[in-house]
C-alpha cells in the first residue's frame, strides 16, 4: 500500500531547516530585542513636542546623584578591566625541517629490522605491517644515531640530535620574529623522555646567552600531549608577569629511547615516532596585538591518570632482557575515547554556540526521562571551529576522532598529511600541523582552531585558538618545497 504521509526527509532540506534553527537559536538576544526597540521607538516618535517636553521634566536629577552614578560607573569598570585575564597571543612559531641525510624509507627502515633483529623474523614481519599500514611517507626522518647498524644510543648522540632540533627551530624562530634573546622573558621546554643534566632549557639559556633572572621551565615525561601542557603553564606566567614575552619549545628526543628488544608492544614506537621539533613565541604585549597571528583562547585538560588502566597504557618499562622501551596497551584506544569524552565535555559549552548546547540538553532529557535507548546527541563541533588539529599519533588516532566528532577529510587533512610527510613527532604535531593550514593559504582572519593532543598518563588536553589577522602563504618553513605535492592519496595497505 502506499503511504498515507509523504516522506518529508525527502522533500524538505533537512540542512537548511538545521541552519535556520541554529540561525534563530544563536542569535534570539538580538531577534528578540530589535523588535521591542522598534516598538519603544515608534511610541516616542508618536508623542508631540511637548509631551517630550514634559516627559524630559518629570526626571529630576542633582548634582549628588550625578556624581555618585559617575563614580560607581567608573570603580565598575576599574574592577572589570582589572580583573580582566591578559589576552595571550601566538607571535609566531618555527618548526623544525629535518636534513635530507636523515631520511628514512620504507627499504631501509626494514633493511635495519632486518640486520638488526636478524635472529627474530617475526619482529621483523610484525613492524612491516605496522608500517603498511601507519599513514607514514617515504620522507620522514630519525637521527643519525639510528641510522647505525645497531643504532648507537649514547648520551653524546642524544644531546647532538637535541642541540640540532631545538637550535634550528629557535634560530628560526628569532629570525621569523625579529625576537632577541635578551628579551626573553620565560622560557619552557618540553622533552617527555630525554631529561639530561643540566636541563635542555639550561642548554637553550647556555647557547643564547639568556637573562640571568628568566624563568625557565623543564618538562618531562608528560607525553605527547606536553606541548599543550607547557602552552597553558606559560599562560599562567603571562597572566601574573606583565608585558613579558614566552618561549615554548616542544620536541622529542629519539636517539636514546630507539627500542632495540624484541617485545612487540613496544617495537611499535619504533614504526612511527619520528624526528621533530618546534619554537613559539608567546607575548602578553599589547604592542604584539597587530602582528600576532593568533589569540588563545581556551585550553582544557583532562587527567585519568586515578584509573589504573588509563596510568599504565602507555609505560616505559623493561622488557624480559632488560631492554628499555615504552610499551603500549590493547586498550590505549578505549582509553583515549573516554578521556576525549571528558575533554569535549568539558569545552563543549565553552566554544559550541547555544544551539548545539540546547539540542545535546533535550537529548540528555529524553534519555532521562522518555527512552534510555535513545542515542546520545553528538555536539557539531563544526559549528565552533573552522580548523582541526589532531594529534598526528597514528592513522587509528585520527580515523577514530574523524568518526566520533563527525569530521570531514578536509578536516583531517592536516594531521594526516603532517603523518605522512614526518611520523608522529611527538608533542610538536600540532605545530606541523597549523602550518601546513597556513601553507595551503586556508587561515583567514577570525577562523577558529582546535587542537587535540594525547599523552600518557593518560591525558587528553585542548587548546582554542582564534587567528588574529589573514595569514599569507610565506617561502619559508618545512612545507615550503613540498606543500604542492600535498594532499595525496593514503592507500589502507602500502605493500613493502
Amino acid at each position: 500500500m502506499p503511504p498515507i504521509l509523504p516522506d518529508f526527509s525527502n522533500s524538505v532540506k533537512l540542512k537548511y531547516v538545521k541552519l535556520g534553527y541554529q540561525y534563530l537559536v544563536n542569535h534570539i538576544l538580538t531577534l528578540t530585542l530589535i523588535p521591542i526597540m522598534a516598538g519603544i521607538l515608534l511610541e516616542v516618535l508618536r508623542l508631540g513636542p511637548d509631551e517630550l517636553l514634559k516627559l524630559w521634566d518629570s526626571l529630576h536629577f542633582d548634582l549628588v546623584q550625578i556624581l555618585c552614578s559617575s563614580f560607581l560607573i567608573i570603580f565598575i569598570a576599574t574592577v572589570y578591566f582589572m580583573s580582566k585575564p591578559r589576552s595571550v597571543y601566538l607571535v609566531d612559531y618555527a618548526c623544525f625541517k629535518p636534513p635530507v641525510t636523515c631520511r628514512v624509507p620504507f627499504s631501509t627502515f626494514m633493511e635495519h629490522s632486518r640486520l638488526n633483529l636478524s635472529n627474530n623474523p617475526k619482529s621483523v614481519e610484525f613492524q612491516m605491517r605496522i608500517l603498511e599500514r601507519s599513514g607514514l611517507g617515504e620522507e620522514t626522518c630519525l637521527p643519525p644515531a639510528i641510522h647505525y647498524i645497531p643504532p648507537n644510543p649514547t648520551m653524546e648522540t642524544a644531546r647532538g640530535e637535541a642541540e640540532l632540533v631545538i637550535f634550528s627551530a629557535m634560530d628560526s624562530l628569532l629570525e621569523k620574529t625579529g625576537l632577541k634573546p635578551k628579551d626573553i622573558d620565560i622560557l619552557i621546554v618540553n622533552c617527555s623522555l630525554f631529561s639530561p643534566t643540566p636541563s635542555l632549557s639550561a642548554m637553550v639559556i647556555n647557547k643564547y646567552k639568556l637573562r640571568s633572572n628568566i624563568k625557565s621551565f623543564n618538562l618531562s615525561g608528560m607525553g605527547c600531549s606536553a606541548g599543550l601542557i607547557s602552552i597553558d603553564l606559560a599562560r599562567d606566567l603571562l597572566q601574573v608577569h606583565p608585558n613579558s614575552n614566552a618561549v615554548v619549545v616542544s620536541t622529542e628526543i629519539i636517539t636514546p629511547n630507539y627500542y632495540q628488544g624484541n617485545e612487540r608492544a613496544m617495537l611499535l614506537p619504533n614504526c612511527l615516532f619520528r624526528m621533530g621539533g618546534a619554537a613559539l613565541l608567546l607575548s602578553n604585549r599589547k604592542s604584539e596585538h597587530r602582528r600576532a597571528k593568533y589569540r588563545l583562547v581556551h585550553v582544557v585538560r583532562t587527567h585519568k591518570g586515578a584509573d589504573d588502566k588509563a596510568y599504565r597504557c602507555v609505560f616505559e618499562e623493561e622488557d624480559k632482557e632488560g631492554k628499555v622501551g615504552i610499551s603500549l596497551s590493547k586498550d590505549l584506544m578505549a582509553i583515549a575515547g573516554e578521556a576525549l569524552k571528558s575533554n569535549i565535555t568539558t569545552i563543549g559549552p565553552l566554544v559550541l554556540p547555544a544551539s548545539e548546547q540546547l539540542l545535546f540538553l533535550f537529548r540528555l532529557i529524553g534519555r532521562k526521562i522518555l527512552n534510555p535507548k535513545w542515542k546520545p546527541y553528538i555536539p557539531d563541533f563544526r559549528e565552533a571551529f573552522e580548523h582541526f588539529c589532531i594529534h598526528a599519533g597514528g592513522r587509528a588516532v585520527i580515523d577514530e576522532l574523524q568518526k566520533n566528532l563527525q569530521l570531514s577529510a578536509e578536516h583531517c587533512e592536516a594531521s594526516r598529511m603532517t603523518l605522512h610527510r614526518f611520523g608522529n613527532t611527538s608533542s610538536s604535531s600540532l605545530w606541523y600541523e597549523l602550518g601546513y593550514i597556513e601553507a595551503k593559504g586556508r587561515m583567514k582572519k577570525g577562523d577558529r582552531v582546535w587542537q587535540i593532543a594525547f599523552g600518557s598518563g593518560f591525558k587528553c588536553n585542548s587548546a582554542v585558538w582564534k587567528c588574529n589577522r589573514t595569514i599569507t602563504t610565506t617561502s619559508d618553513g618545512p612545507w615550503a618545497d613540498c606543500i604542492d605535492k600535498y594532499p595525496v592519496h593514503i592507500p589502507e595497505v602500502v605493500k613493502l
